[in-house]
């Protein structure tokens, strides 16, 4: 489903089957993770929800699809940013009810916002990639999807800080865990906002 302007495709994507797809020009309401506000002017990003089966890596599958579509050295920061350069170019939202799980992908394609990234590729381009490539990691087994999202990885290896609901850790990000929980210093985290140091 091709749309002009829509508050969020993840709006108009919860209430399609799955296997369905939005794509739209602008977002009046677009957010990211936390409630964070995602904007850009008219026509510059691709903008599309995907309505997947729910699937426990799906952030991560969806990721790694995104980063492969972006190429262009696209790289991955945990848990749902694409990194052109080592800045934000663009991101991944999951939102899972019971019965399906509402993938949306916003990449900055010809205007980003100060300190962020643009890819300058054709939507078609890539919107034609991504799609392709989410239908092929949302089925790979999580083992694959792990493999291929620590390829990828801008974070690990790193030293990072991740804020939990206000509570600051520190250290070095080692690894992913089974579930795509982010291993620092030996403790797993499976939600937070990381920031690169």
């Amino acid at each position: 489903m091709r749309l002009g302007t829509v508050t969020s495709t993840q709006d108009v994507a919860r209430d399609l089957a799955v296997g369905s797809i939005v794509v739209a020009d602008y977002q009046t309401g677009g957010r990211g993770r936390l409630e964070r506000r995602w904007i850009s002017p008219a026509g510059t990003a691709l903008l599309v929800s995907f309505v997947l089966q729910p699937n426990p890596l799906l952030s991560l599958a969806a990721g790694v699809a995104a980063a492969e579509a972006c190429g262009r050295g696209v790289r991955l920061k945990w848990p749902n940013d694409l990194l052109l350069d080592g800045r934000k170019v663009g991101g991944i939202l999951v939102e899972t009810t019971p019965e399906k799980a509402i993938c949306g992908v916003g990449v900055n394609l010809t205007w980003a916002p100060d300190g962020a990234a643009e890819l300058n590729l054709p939507r078609e381009e890539v919107f034609g990639r991504l799609s392709e490539r989410i239908s092929q990691w949302v089925a790979m087994p999580a083992h694959q999807v792990l493999a291929r999202w620590r390829q990828l990885s801008a974070t690990l290896g790193r030293r990072v800080r991740i804020d939990v609901s206000g509570r600051i850790t520190e250290g070095v990000a080692q690894d992913l865990g089974p579930r795509g929980e982010l291993i620092i210093d030996g403790v797993a985290f499976v939600a937070g906002s990381v920031t690169h140091l």
